[in-house]
């Protein structure tokens, strides 16, 4: 049971490594999501607050890794196959942009204010 554990383990980090190097925008999402976590740790945030920046950060980079995932699968039927497969790429990049708005709103909502408290001093 530890070793099947062990290998899954290892085929999610090869997965993120995957994204990592072929993803730009997994790199991008990745990159923000470090200045956020930083900020955790920089900023006094209360646990909520924290805790609802994490799951925004986690809803982001989930959803790219899902939209990474279903644009791989459907190039294998290349959209010339069928022409809904261009409209499933389109709408699973709409569902990342628009969690990506809602994140970054709930991120100017929590850092907003001691940012503005910050750059006044």
């Amino acid at each position: 049971m530890i070793h099947a554990f062990i290998k899954s383990f290892r085929h999610a980090i090869r997965g993120m490594g995957i994204a990592l190097k072929s993803e730009q925008s997994f790199r991008l999402q990745i990159a923000a999501a470090l200045l956020v976590t930083i900020a955790l740790f920089l900023i006094p945030l209360s646990r909520v607050e924290q805790g609802v920046l994490l799951m925004a950060i986690s809803m982001i980079l989930v959803l790219e890794l899902i939209n990474s995932t279903l644009e791989r699968m459907l190039d294998l039927f290349k959209p010339r196959l069928h022409p809904y497969v261009r409209d499933i790429k389109d709408l699973m990049a709409a569902a990342v942009l628009l969690a990506s708005i809602f994140a970054l709103v709930v991120g100017i909502l929590i850092l907003g204010p001691h940012a503005f408290t910050f750059l006044q001093l």
